[in-house]
């Protein structure tokens, strides 16, 4: 396979899981994790229930406007909170994230849907299904294995 130069584009496989120039940014670029400090994780938990609640409320409020004819001002406070969700994943640790935006918002699709599944459940009063929990947890477990991983 041909060699690229640091910082260009190729369209291969290889390109997505290339470690980040460590020159580039102040995050080492390999990690055991074993130099995390637990409250990192306690912070990128939290934060990821904070976007979860405020995208899954903010995505709420609009369906309440749209499907279930609530007044327009419930669909303002949805966009408000969904504006809002959009910046929370920025607080994510960097010494998790590495600060890399694909990482953070694939590993926050896993607690989105576990978050849902709880929203449906306790706002809408919705039943689900063994397979909305395993679905559910395997998600968890994804995030788990992709959040943790050593790098």
């Amino acid at each position: 396979m041909a060699s690229h130069p640091p910082g260009s584009s190729t369209h291969t496989f290889s390109a997505l899981v290339d470690p980040v120039d460590a020159a580039s940014t102040s995050v080492p670029a390999h990690s055991d994790h074993s130099d995390i400090p637990p409250r990192a994780y306690a912070v990128s938990v939290a934060l990821f229930v904070v976007a979860g609640l405020l995208e899954i409320g903010g995505g709420w409020c609009v369906w309440q406007t749209v499907k279930a004819r609530k007044h327009w001002s419930v669909a303002v406070v949805g966009v408000i909170m969904l504006a809002v969700y959009g910046v929370v994943p920025c607080f994510q640790p960097d010494e998790l994230s590495k600060s890399n935006f694909g990482r953070v918002y694939a590993a926050y699709g896993g607690f989105f849907i576990a978050l849902s599944y709880a929203w449906g459940r306790f706002v809408d009063n919705e039943t689900y299904d063994a397979g909305d929990i395993v679905g559910a947890t395997l998600a968890l477990v994804g995030v788990g294995i992709a959040w943790c991983w050593p790098r």
